[in-house]
């Protein structure tokens, strides 16, 4: 715990076996009070690895539910274990679990309520060898997003991410796509319920081993952000009612 809050943290996989426990060693435990691990039906030995090195809550899918409706089972089982903080971490070992620290200790003493780990911010991106296309997609769909949303995030499509208990009981995520855009749509959502977002500085490591989209996946991934961009301006003039804002 932390400040008396209990934070979980919430390892989204799919064929993660050759990272998992790597990332899981590199847990804080001396702030983390437990770990969920969401294997989504994976290919490999994910679940088996992640009970065998001691992760309390593994849930494995029985049909593939995609990266969005992965998430869902995890922010649920967290809530339901009553969580404060839930901290969203990937299990491929491309994000430094060693920035739970700060990222729990900015909402547990309310500076923010949501905290999103940025690989633009200090370069990490294409330190870390983030592909130049998809850095330059990256800054290009923030920017979109920052002039209709009304922001000032340095990215909005990292996977690192930190949430109150409140953030998440208020925003309707079961409403958001299972596929990756639910990254973005839950963004809006926060936006729309008036939940700002901190960030920090993340490096992040490109490596054979951890997971990405290719180019097909992430044309569709930034389609869908237009998508969202605009559903949210729409809806914030009064000109449409969208699924994704339905309380």
């Amino acid at each position: 715990m932390l400040n008396g809050k209990k934070i979980i943290v919430v390892l989204p996989a799919y064929n993660a076996e050759k990272t998992l426990e790597k990332t899981y060693k590199e847990i804080p435990f001396d702030i983390v009070d437990d770990v969920i691990l969401v294997d989504d039906a994976s290919k490999d030995q994910t679940s088996e690895l992640g009970a065998r090195i001691g992760i309390r809550h593994v849930i494995k899918h029985e049909k593939n539910k995609g990266y969005g409706g992965n998430q869902k089972t995890c922010y649920n089982k967290a809530l339901e274990l009553g969580a404060d903080i839930v901290i969203m971490l990937h299990p491929d070992y491309q994000y430094t679990p060693h920035l739970i620290h700060a990222m729990s200790s900015i909402i547990a003493y309310e500076v923010y309520p949501v905290v999103f780990g940025s690989r633009i911010l200090g370069m990490g991106a294409l330190k870390g060898g983030m592909p130049l296309y998809k850095f330059v997609f990256n800054r290009m769909l923030t920017l979109f997003q920052n002039i209709l949303m009304h922001q000032k995030l340095s990215e909005y499509h990292t996977g690192y991410r930190a949430f109150s208990a409140k953030a998440l009981q208020t925003v309707p995520y079961e409403v958001c796509s299972d596929d990756f855009v639910f990254d973005n749509e839950i963004t809006a959502q926060l936006f729309m319920h008036n939940f700002e977002i901190g960030e920090v500085t993340c490096p992040t490591k490109y490596f054979p081993e951890a997971s990405s989209i290719n180019f097909k996946r992430s044309s569709i991934y930034g389609l869908g952000v237009i998508r969202t961009s605009i559903y949210y301006r729409l809806h914030k003039w009064g000109l449409g009612s969208f699924r994704i804002f339905k309380k």
